[in-house]
């Protein structure tokens, strides 16, 4: 793990918030000691849960989306470590292992404009660098018997959560894609539009479950793909759910659940899925906060779900005074997947 920015004890202290008769989170939760072999403490702690942040937004920025997701790991950690440890929840459950040191990737990056056909090319190949980081501590963290939480950072990470996982269960494994696209592109150089396209071309990615696709932003394209696959790759829409009333949200999910998780699966979150959250694909229409919520506590209940991967939220799109809310409803959604795991 030579990429990874190990997060410190005193990176902690900084951004707890102590306050008398209270614990935080911060004060409980975990981190990695300096003097001591990554894998060796994932392997002795009893934590449950390693939490790992990928704050890039390359993979956006080559789907032609609004850079700025790179900002939600800060933002998520502080709201985090400040929430109230209590019975409900506990930090102690929580390895805070720290971040994949994009920042050369980043800086090269910088200045490349995705219309131009060579500055295209580096784009893909700064992906795929940061796919192959990802692959690797993803399958050492569920090797270790752990559940990884990663934020993001783009969907573009989606590739090397479903790989790793793969690697660590030495076969195909599934995912479950709470989002408005399929993130199913052509296979035409790596970016947020095509992480699971590609695992599954790679045969990392045995089955797939989109769950409240929006109509008017998939393609006929990916829509034919889905359908020569559709024994592997399912889906519903948004608009059925929600607009038509043709089906149910609760059957849908057990839909879901029986297409995916009779086997190890990952559960991914993209934040553009809901209304009015900042993100590289902001929308004014789609599914609640608390249907999201309701919809990992489902999943995540699963002894099948293997791993929680929150992106595309972007809190540098926010307004200046409210842009700590997408850290607030990521430690939300972190915190529901560590309820739903206690309940299983």
């Amino acid at each position: 793990m030579e990429k990874l920015i190990r997060f410190t004890v005193s990176d902690l202290t900084k951004i707890t918030n102590h306050r008398n008769t209270e614990i935080k989170f911060g004060e409980r939760i975990q981190t990695v000691p300096k003097e001591m072999d990554i894998i060796e403490f994932l392997k002795t702690s009893p934590a449950e849960f390693v939490l790992l942040g990928i704050p890039e937004d390359i993979g956006v920025r080559a789907n032609l989306g609004r850079q700025g997701t790179a900002s939600a790991w800060e933002s998520a950690v502080k709201s985090l470590v400040n929430i109230q440890n209590n019975k409900f929840c506990k930090g102690s459950r929580v390895i805070l292992l720290g971040t994949l040191n994009v920042k050369e990737e980043m800086e090269a990056a910088a200045n490349l404009d995705i219309t131009n056909k060579d500055d295209k090319k580096v784009f893909f190949k700064l992906i795929d660098k940061i796919d192959k980081e990802v692959s690797h501590i993803i399958c050492q963290i569920v090797k270790a018997g752990k559940n990884p939480i990663v934020i993001g950072g783009g969907h573009n990470n989606a590739y090397g959560n479903i790989k790793g996982l793969a690697l660590a269960k030495g076969k195909p494994v599934n995912a479950i894609n709470f989002d408005a696209h399929t993130d199913f592109r052509a296979l035409e150089g790596r970016h947020s539009g095509n992480g699971f396209s590609y695992a599954y071309e790679e045969g990392f990615l045995k089955k797939y479950f989109i769950f409240g696709l929006h109509e008017s932003y998939t393609s006929k394209s990916i829509l034919e793909s889905i359908k020569r696959t559709e024994d592997k790759i399912k889906f519903n829409t948004y608009e059925e759910i929600a607009v038509r009333k043709e089906k149910n949200f609760e059957t849908e999910m057990e839909l879901g659940q029986k297409h995916i998780g009779s086997e190890p699966f990952g559960i991914e979150i993209d934040l553009d899925a809901v209304p009015n959250i900042p993100s590289s694909a902001m929308t004014l229409s789609g599914f609640s906060v608390e249907q999201l919520r309701q919809f990992l506590h489902y999943f995540g209940q699963n002894p099948n779900a293997s791993y929680l991967h929150i992106c595309e939220g972007a809190p540098d799109l926010d307004f200046d005074k409210n842009n700590h809310l997408v850290g607030k409803l990521i430690a939300y959604l972190i915190t529901d997947f560590m309820k739903a795991k206690s309940d299983k």
